[in-house]
């Protein structure tokens, strides 16, 4: 959302978008175009890279023009600019031309800061971008996308589409226009299993859920097709190690302490907290330890350094199951 600035219109002078993921950058890239050939279709847009914004390529760009069109410039990954760029980009905030929009898109750190600094100083539209790093944030997303849309979606058909289609943010943005689109009503948890079975069916997380809980037959055959419907293989071990590290974790955090204190100290969503409580019954600090080996081993050879990686996988599978049972 933007913050607090100057101004709200979609055709401010400036409009810095911050942050480093890519689907909000686009997004709020494209909401100043539509605006800008809203209020006049043939509004000339240039989209360019650091290095295509040389010393004076601004100047050119938004000098005055006998035909006075509308213009929208976007520099993409203004912390990358040279020196004397940015020296220009600031000298024309600081003045900026009619009828034309500045976009910068800007990683949000340290780099390039005072870029940053000036455009808020001087009042610029600023449109937040942040990496969605954490299942909580692509969760609040998902619901976000349908109440944009104007559906309304249940909270476990929410958490249904994250855990089956995981970090994609333009992948999530895709399956909730289609569902939107495809369903008329509420959408449930049996819609999403529905259109996504066999994703939300073989996904690493289901994986490591069945392995770290014992249930050795189960997580083999959802690591078998998880492998079968062309699951990534990194992404299975990253979620086999998450699994582990989650119990790990815990384990090692003072007992009696609340649910929310746990998920602040130990970067876990509340509700995982409670379900990784669940799955540590049975695990010692050895297991831990033998489990995670296994997972390191299984990468290595996910990577390159094994003739087999799905066997590899396979092992470390069966070994985080027997971890389970160490106590």
């Amino acid at each position: 959302m933007p913050r607090n600035s100057t101004t709200d219109s979609l055709l401010a002078p400036v409009t810095i978008a911050v942050g480093q993921e890519d689907l909000l950058l686009d997004r709020a890239v494209r909401e100043v175009v539509l605006a800008a050939r809203a209020a006049d279709a043939d509004t000339d847009v240039r989209d360019l890279t650091p290095d295509a914004l040389q010393p004076g390529t601004l100047a050119e760009l938004t000098s005055p023009s006998l035909f006075a069109e509308r213009k929208v410039v976007v520099v993409r990954n203004a912390q990358d600019l040279s020196a004397d760029s940015i020296k220009d980009v600031k000298a024309y905030i600081g003045a900026p031309v009619e009828e034309i929009t500045l976009v910068l898109l800007h990683a949000g750190g340290a780099k390039g800061k005072g870029l940053l600094d000036a455009a808020r100083k001087a009042g610029a539209r600023e449109v937040a971008c942040p990496k969605m790093t954490k299942p909580a944030d692509r969760l609040a997303f998902v619901r976000g996308e349908f109440r944009t849309l104007g559906r309304s979606a249940t909270p476990e058909a929410c958490q249904a589409l994250v855990d089956a289609l995981g970090s994609d943010l333009r992948e999530l943005a895709s399956a909730c226009s289609q569902l939107a689109a495809d369903v008329e009503g509420a959408i449930d948890v049996a819609v999403v299993a529905r259109y996504y079975t066999g994703r939300a069916e073989a996904t690493g997380f289901e994986v490591a859920d069945l392995a770290v809980t014992g249930r050795t037959a189960e997580a083999l055959e959802r690591l078998r097709w998880a492998i079968a419907v062309g699951q990534p293989l990194p992404g299975i071990t990253f979620a086999l190690a998450s699994g582990v590290r989650a119990i790990g974790k815990l384990a090692s955090a003072p007992r009696g302490a609340r649910p929310a204190d746990l998920a602040r100290e130990l970067g876990m969503p509340p509700w995982k907290i409670d379900r990784v409580r669940q799955q540590m019954r049975g695990w010692s600090g050895d297991g831990v330890s033998t489990a995670l080996r296994a997972v390191a081993e299984a990468d290595a050879a996910v990577k390159g350094g094994g003739a087999d990686p799905a066997y590899a996988l396979e092992k470390a599978v069966v070994s985080i199951a027997r971890a389970s049972r160490t106590r």
